[in-house]
């Protein structure tokens, strides 16, 4: 991300969004983070929440410097609590933290996120995400007797992100909040909101949920986090919420493809496909034809090659997964975009697992490709892989589900073989679990703005 620098600022009264919402019951200005994103003149500063980071971690902001940095972090181990029970317990206010992209009020910050549609790029959006989750864990972890975080934390799984709007305008002001509402033994759920300034009031954009772990200070092996403790039943609701998730996960892992075989309702689906795509002229199993309005699953791959520079390093020298979540839901996009005809908005973003990091100068390889369409609905998976420059060998590092809608109804897509009737009944596992949280409707992102916010808040 490009250079910011930070301000720390409280909100004024006219920024607070009223009624239910996460600014709910910490208008105290003593209580309140707000860090401004904005763009400085010289391009060699960071992003202000990145910024922070830095300060919290104690990193070098020079490449050639970063080996020396985190050699100084090994000095930091003594801090790492033995246990969980050694660790003051934080509430979710003390991780509480507002993030503002003055859109409308700093004009000069559009070009970064403007599309030529004169919307707002959602890959930039996805890398605030990420920067603001990391920054909320380091926030309940503080570790008030150190200079600097012992723990090393970093983005595990895009859990969900839930859109409730269409689109959104690069000429109003946008505040993104979150707190860590969940929390494991060396894992934290942090669940983020954005909104935007319409009408002096901040309306709801999105919902997100990020898991994030701790890691030691060199980012080598597991750490014990801060336990959570709710206060009232509303946050009580959250963190039971957040161990249904955690549950829904294990759950969902447990009967994937790769694990199980399909369900007897998945493989009647997919032997009715098949039966579909036979030319009844010939009778034969290995004549293929298509049914009409339908596209082979093959026929809808696009491709793209990244090379890691050290400019998209995160705080530990790792390749930031905001920009990898970036560049795999520009591909998705892209892809979707051409096998619908017309311009797609996302609706959801579900279940990135971050499964290795990528190093600076590694090759990326995207991967994008239709597995699944229904309606005006397109659902995209982008696999990520990295090629060692040693032996040729591909590793997968991620694998990206987004949703999008198009503005008219999409062919179906059909697949040929039995590796792509797995990313078929994958495709449609990832959009029915989408589905059964939102009512999939047309005019689900067009309804009327100045709704309060929603309803997973943070109470009085």
């Amino acid at each position: 991300m490009r250079p910011v620098a930070l301000r720390l600022s409280t909100l004024s009264r006219g920024l607070l969004t009223p009624g239910r919402g996460l600014t709910q019951g910490f208008q105290n200005p003593e209580k309140q983070r707000v860090f401004h994103i904005h763009e400085a003149s010289s391009p060699i500063h960071v992003n202000n929440v990145r910024d922070k980071l830095r300060e919290i971690v104690g990193v070098s902001t020079n490449w050639k410097d970063h080996m020396k940095a985190m050699e100084e972090r090994k000095l930091l181990r003594s801090f790492l609590a033995k246990s969980q029970e050694a660790l003051p317990p934080r509430r979710m206010k003390d991780s509480y933290v507002e993030v503002l992209l003055p859109l409308g009020s700093q004009p000069e910050l559009r070009e970064k996120y403007l599309t030529v549609q004169n919307t707002v790029r959602f890959g930039r959006i996805l890398e605030d995400l990420d920067s603001l989750g990391v920054l909320i864990c380091y926030m309940h972890t503080k570790v008030h007797e150190a200079k600097m975080s012992p723990l090393s934390i970093v983005t595990a799984l895009v859990d969900k992100i839930d859109m409730c709007k269409k689109s959104l305008s690069p000429e109003r002001d946008i505040k993104l909040s979150g707190h860590v509402s969940w929390v494991g033994k060396t894992s934290m759920e942090a669940k983020m909101q954005m909104f935007q300034l319409q009408d002096s009031e901040y309306c709801p954009v999105l919902e997100a949920t990020f898991v994030m772990v701790a890691r030691d200070s060199e980012n080598k092996g597991s750490a014990f986090v801060n336990p959570l403790i709710p206060e009232g039943p509303k946050e009580e609701a959250l963190f039971k919420q957040g161990e249904l998730n955690k549950g829904r996960r294990v759950a969902f892992s447990s009967m994937s493809l790769l694990k199980m075989a399909p369900s007897a309702e998945e493989r009647t689906t997919i032997h009715e496909m098949f039966l579909n795509t036979l030319d009844q002229k010939t009778i034969s199993f290995q004549s293929r034809i298509l049914p009409p309005n339908a596209v082979w699953m093959e026929k809808s791959k696009l491709k793209s090659l990244e090379i890691c520079h050290p400019q998209e390093r995160n705080i530990f020298n790792r390749i930031f997964g905001g920009f990898l979540m970036r560049k795999a839901y520009e591909l998705g996009w892209a892809t979707a975009c051409n096998f619908g005809g017309s311009r797609p908005f996302v609706v959801a973003v579900d279940d990135i697992m971050f499964q290795k990091p990528v190093e600076v100068g590694s090759l990326l390889f995207l991967s994008s490709q239709v597995c699944f369409t229904q309606g005006n609905y397109i659902q995209v998976r982008v696999h990520s892989e990295v090629a060692s420059l040693h032996n040729k060998e591909h590793t997968t590092t991620n694998v990206f589900h987004f949703t999008f809608m198009s503005e008219n109804e999409v062919p179906l897509v059909f697949p040929r073989t039995y590796g792509e009737s797995m990313l078929y009944l994958d495709g449609q596992r990832h959009f029915n679990s989408m589905s059964a949280s939102q009512t999939l409707k047309k005019d689900y992102l067009l309804k009327p703005q100045g709704q309060p916010p929603l309803e997973t808040s943070v109470p009085q």
